[in-house]
């Protein structure tokens, strides 16, 4: 399973709202809405809505903007429930 890298900025996120043009307003678990972008490596290959659990890196020059890396599916959630780490 997937976790997100302390060392490398990644946190977990919630998608709340789709802006379009591969841009999502999203809810960061440090409490910060940012505007996330799909990156080109997971657009084509995941289709992301909103309330799905995702891992972001926010942006180091501006931190109101992050990436988005990966997209959890259900079971994956209810593991991650499960054992605590949401």
């Amino acid at each position: 399973m997937r976790l997100p890298n302390k060392r490398n900025r990644e946190m977990f996120g919630s998608a709340e709202l789709m802006l379009g043009a591969n841009h999502i307003r999203i809810r960061c678990f440090d409490g910060v809405t940012r505007i996330g972008r799909i990156k080109g490596k997971i657009k084509k290959k995941v289709w992301i809505r909103e309330g799905d659990i995702l891992i972001v890196v926010p942006w180091s020059f501006q931190d109101e903007k992050c990436d988005i890396i990966y997209r959890y599916t259900r079971p994956q959630v209810e593991w991650l429930r499960r054992n605590r780490y949401l």
